[in-house]
């Protein structure tokens, strides 16, 4: 499969090249204006070579975000804490940009949904501009009567980021969590393709 196809647009008498990108295994496309941005694999991208996902603006303005993400049942974390951390890169961001976790719960369940997405949680780590890889972390407890969990990278208006290296482990109540507390049979059992590489 092509990773990378290139366009070329014609343009008032200049040429310019632009890249799509091929969704990686495991992973959709989302948000509230999706059709703005590229998003998939940029192979080589990553740190020391290795392939790093990307999402990148179409469009000179836009007012909502693009996220690239997945879902996977919560069994494995279920009554226990759990960290999600990666390294992310961006440029010319013009809005914000983060990781983001979300814990869904049963309509009827007592506990609330969490969720961090590093900007409307206990504190604003959200990431603008122009930036080099950092590592960045998000914890959450997952009650016994989690039902999804739902992960990814989002950018807000307008640039590019990168993301690669995710991972997931269980940490213990000595970590404070980072965000707010507040069809099943289809979801993966757990995340999968963190490294990108399918």
């Amino acid at each position: 499969m092509i990773s990378k196809i290139l366009k070329s647009v014609l343009l008032v008498g200049v040429t310019v090249t632009l890249l799509s990108f091929d969704l990686p295994k495991d992973w959709i496309k989302a948000g509230s204006k999706p059709k703005n941005y590229d998003m998939g694999v940029d192979k080589g991208a990553g740190q020391n070579g290795r392939n790093a996902a990307t999402i990148k603006s179409t469009v000179a303005q836009i007012e909502g975000f693009g996220t690239l993400m997945q879902q996977c049942l919560p069994d494995k974390y279920l009554g226990k804490r759990v960290r999600m951390s990666g390294y992310f890169k961006s440029k010319d961001v013009v809005g914000w940009s983060s990781f983001w976790l979300r814990i869904d719960y049963p309509k009827n369940s007592k506990s609330p949904t969490s969720f961090d997405n590093m900007h409307d949680g206990k504190k604003d780590r959200a990431i603008m501009g122009t930036t080099e890889w950092k590592k960045y972390e998000i914890v959450l407890d997952v009650a016994s009567d989690a039902e999804n969990m739902a992960f990814g990278a989002l950018l807000d208006g307008t640039g590019q980021i990168w993301i690669e290296n995710l991972s997931f482990e269980i940490v213990d109540s000595s970590v404070p969590t980072t965000g707010l507390d507040g069809d099943k049979s289809s979801t993966p059992s757990e995340p999968s393709n963190l490294d990108f590489s399918k």
